[in-house]
Order: structure tokens, then sequence, then C-alpha cells
């Protein structure tokens, strides 16, 4: 293995100038200007962007690889040196066993929520044109932003939003925007069944189409993300993103996709609390982009720069883009290269290399030759034409510790699957009453102290434990746990023929929701106490707010 490292210049091509070779790349500074590749399959693409890769691994540099094949993050893993091999996270959502968590929604900044709503409508709608309709986007982009201010929310709260009345309550009381809060509140309370039914249905559709398969919901129904993309950013570290289509479905490599590139570009932005001398440079490869490319892409273009985001995207053919992003990338992109395209492409293209080039001379380019214009010293050059290099790493270079590589990262990120799917499981469990099934006579006497907490994934319990007697002190086998509805036909059974409102009984159980569980206190006066029957067949539910350690009594 012989490479020509030099930190400040990466290399990628040689020029023939006066029939001499000679090998030439793009500074380092002139990289912050980012980089756009087009060509046909086959002619070359794959290997400039490993040759730049691999550069980029072996001096140290933090970079990030999008991939949509699985073909060029997989040779990356073979070329990563031992002294790096900590330093790479492989996400691979084929990897079912080991799902890492990512979580889109999850600690993002008051300032930044619409920009998480607008990219995760923006792949939606790119993914479903035809079936995109104004009423779809504005429930759905109320319902992200409410969501995005709910604690431990995921992608799986927007179904659960749209049909859960209890949960969408439970999420509507804790937004603070106004706005959305009024949506809510103020209009989606008001649709009729049938109309809410109807609105719900489409979005519920979709969405489903995702978090049905295990494969996607084990990664992004966790609340926690298993990396901080800040983090890996700024310690210069290795992101390769393995999204193969034909692995994980087209589908839902675009929404993994654009949303880790919404999260990195965001990521990024919040390095505005560092001086950008200070800014560790991170670049960031993206094959096939324009499958990752929503209306938002152009913010990213024009912002990322400053923030030492660096791009360097390609694709076959500018029809795959869509108006937006094609004059964004266009009217933002410093180095532009061209291996042979199809004629349309070669008309718009000589609008970049006229007049050296003709849109016939880009159509006739052979493998491997390019025409480029070249960020040199933040100066855009004249086009000119030249070969790519052959790959810089081989087979035979590889240093071997791939599957060192793959089992480290996921011992540090990775989740086993069936832990994820046990809290997941619970996070979908409606609220329950766990309730010690002792004493259900009218001779009762004892007090009931209750205590409420909120386990892991969100699930709400409410653990009601009457004083033991010397005789239950060794019964474990009573514990229950029952529904609203069940407890409304126990408590009917119990005593007079009385149906507790059941709404009151939701109000006392929201209200009595705490973030830590309940400190443990003993009965103090068994005689004023009343029995449980009693209390429940009456139906009347004492209201308010359950202090730590307060004993409260159903009247």
């Amino acid at each position: 293995m012989a490479i020509d490292l030099n930190k400040e210049i990466t290399y990628f091509a040689k020029t023939n100038f006066r029939n001499q070779e000679k090998k030439f790349g793009i500074k380092k500074p002139d990289r912050s200007k980012h980089m756009y590749i087009i060509g046909k399959t086959g002619m070359g693409k794959t290997t400039l962007l490993e040759n730049m890769a691999v550069q980029d691994i072996l001096n140290g540099e933090g970079l990030g690889i999008v991939d949509p094949h699985g073909e060029f993050a997989e040779k990356m893993l073979k070329f990563v040196p031992p002294e790096r091999a900590k330093d790479v996270l492989y996400f691979a959502p084929h990897d079912i066993n080991w799902p890492i968590a990512f979580n889109v929604m999850e600690n993002v900044d008051p300032t930044q929520r619409h920009l998480i709503a607008n990219g995760l409508l923006g792949v939606f709608k790119k993914i479903w044109p035809d079936v995109w309709s104004p009423r779809m986007e504005y429930i759905l982009n109320n319902c992200i932003l409410a969501l995005l201010e709910y604690p431990n929310s995921t992608l799986l709260g927007i179904n659960r939003m749209l049909s859960d009345r209890d949960y969408r309550n439970d999420v509507i009381s804790k937004i603070t925007d106004p706005v959305v809060k009024a949506f809510w509140t103020d209009e989606f309370s008001k649709y009729s069944d049938r109309y809410m039914t109807e609105a719900g249905a489409a979005i519920q559709n979709k969405v489903g189409q995702f978090i049905s398969n295990p494969l996607i919901r084990n990664i992004i129904g966790q609340p926690k993300s298993a990396f901080d993309i800040r983090e890996i950013m700024d310690n210069r570290k290795i992101f390769i993103m393995n999204l193969s289509k034909g692995k994980i479905g087209e589908e839902n490599s675009r929404l993994i996709g654009a949303m880790l590139i919404t999260k990195i570009y965001l990521a990024a932005m919040s390095r505005v609390d560092v001086p950008e001398e200070e800014r560790p440079d991170f670049y960031l490869y993206v094959d096939e982009f324009q499958n990752f490319a929503t209306e938002s892409f152009k913010d990213i273009l024009s912002e990322a720069r400053k923030y030492h985001l660096n791009l360097i995207l390609a694709h076959q053919y500018i029809a795959q883009m869509d108006e937006t992003v094609r004059d964004a990338v266009f009217g933002n992109v410093g180095t532009l290269i061209t291996f042979r395209v199809g004629a349309y492409d070669a008309e718009i293209l000589e609008r970049e290399f006229s007049p050296e080039f003709t849109a016939q001379d880009i159509v006739n380019l052979g493998f491997a030759n390019i025409y480029l214009r070249l960020m040199i010293d933040g100066v855009a050059s004249r086009p000119f034409s030249a070969k790519t290099l052959p790959p810089l790493m081989t087979e035979k270079d590889s240093f071997k510790n791939t599957e060192e590589i793959i089992k480290h990262s996921r011992e540090k990120y990775a989740t086993p699957k069936e832990v994820v799917e046990k809290n997941i499981a619970m996070w979908h469990s409606p609220v329950v009453i766990a309730v010690e099934e002792r004493n259900l006579n009218a001779n009762s006497k004892n007090s009931f102290p209750v205590r409420a907490s909120i386990p892991h994934m969100g699930q709400i319990k409410k653990n009601i434990s009457p004083k033991k007697t010397e005789e239950e002190e060794d019964n474990k086998d009573l514990k229950k746990t029952i529904s609203l509805r069940d407890l409304e036909k126990r408590v009917s059974s119990s005593g007079p023929r009385v149906k507790p409102k059941i709404d009151e009984l939701r109000e006392v159980l929201k209200e009595l929701t705490a973030d830590e569980p309940m400190a443990k206190e003993e009965n103090k006066d068994d005689s004023s106490n009343q029995s449980i029957k009693e209390d429940l067949s009456q139906g009347n539910f004492k209201k308010g707010k359950l202090k730590p350690g307060e004993k409260v009594k159903l009247q």
C-alpha cells in the first residue's frame, strides 16, 4: 500500500499537461464549498468517493458516509486502520438483532423544532407525492410539533396521537406553543368522529408502513438515541451509515437517510456556541443523494459551510432532483465534476462548462474521464479535463479487522432486539391500575396509600396497596393488574349497583401521576379508614394533586 497522504490536499485525479501526467486534488479550505459529482453508473463515481474517503480516514478526519446501496459503506470498513477502529459507528438497520437507537425527535431545541417538522414532512411528501394533500400536511405538521414538546416521544407517537384519546390529551397538556395547542383544543377536538377518522386514516396508513416493520420500529421507537452526532463531529469520528435499499427497502432507506442528514445538519448548527476556528471539519459523503434531498436540503447546502460541515454529493442524472434542490446545488456547490451523462443532462451541464466543453463532449466522455470546475483558493477554476485515480487501496490492502469494528460498534451503541421490543410493548400498553386483591369485603378497615411511578417507556401504573394483615403477609400471588373497564365491572358487582364515574377516576389517575415514586408510608389510624368496597362502590372520587408521601382515600 503506497498512498501519498497530504493533510492539506485530498487527491482524486490526474491531468495530462504538455504530455506529462500530474496528480492533483482539492485543498482542505476549498472543500468547505462542497463538491458535486454526476455521472452514469459504471463510469467511476464510486471509486472517486472511495479514494477521497480513504484519505480522510487515514488522515484522522471526521467523516460520515450515507450509502443507499451498501457496497461503499462495507468497503470503507475494510480500510479503517486498527488505531481508528474504536472511532467507528457502523449504523446498519439490517442488523436486526442489534438495533441502534435513533430518535430524530429527541431533545430538539425549541428554535429548531420547525426544521425537524419540515424535514419529516418533506420526506413523506417526497415518498408519496401522489397521495399527499394539504389536509394531511396540516394535521401531520401539528402532530409532529406537539410530540416534539412531549417527553420521550418518538415517531411511534404519531399514530397513537391520532387514535388514542387519552394519550392525545396527555400530549396536549404538555404543549406550550399557543398556535399548536389551539389546533388540538379548538379545532381538532371539534372535528366530527367521521371527519377525524378520515383525516387521520391517510396519515396512519403511511406512517404505519414504517412502524409496522420491526426492523425500522426497533430503531426509531427508542426514546433515547444511542449516539450523539455533535460528539461524533467534534471528536472527528467515523459515522458509516449502511442504508442498503436491497436489505431494508427503498422507502425505509429514504426515510432514515433523510432523518439522519437532517439531524447531522442540526448538530452542525449547534456548533454556533464554539468559535468558527475551533470547529473541526466533518466531511459528509452522500451517494445517490437525491434519495434524501428534500426541499429543506437547500438550507443545508447554503448554511452548512459556516459550521464546517462539508458535503460531497454524488448521483446519476439531474432529473432525479427536484427543481428547488437542483437550483440549490448549482447555486452553492464550489467544485463540480461530471463523468459521462445522457444527452438531456449534457445540455444542462454545458452551461457550466462552456465554452471549453460542449454537450457533445460530455456525452462522449470515456471511463474514468471527467470534466471539472475546481475550487482553488476560494475561486472556481475554468473548466478542464482530467482522469480519476485508480483505487488507492484494494482488497489486499485491507486491515482485516471488519468483524472487530462491527463487534465494538454493537457493544457500544446497540441494544439486543428482545430488550427493545419489550420496552416498545410496554409503551403501547394502556393506562392500568395495579390493585392488591385483598380484603374486598364490607368489614375491611384498611386505608390505601397510593404510589405513582412512570416506567422507562412512559407507561403509567398506579399501585394501590392496602395495609397487610398477618395472614396476608406471605401471600405474594394476589397482585393483579386490571384495566379501567375491568375495575368498573368489579366495583359494580362488589356492592350496591352504583356505576362509578369512570371519567372522574381517569382524571384522578392523571392528577396522581408523578415524576418520582412516592415514599412508602405506614397507616397511622386504622379506625378512621373505610373499606375499599364501600369507598369504590359509592362512585365518589376525591380530586386533587397527590404529594409525595401523602395518603389519599377514595371517598
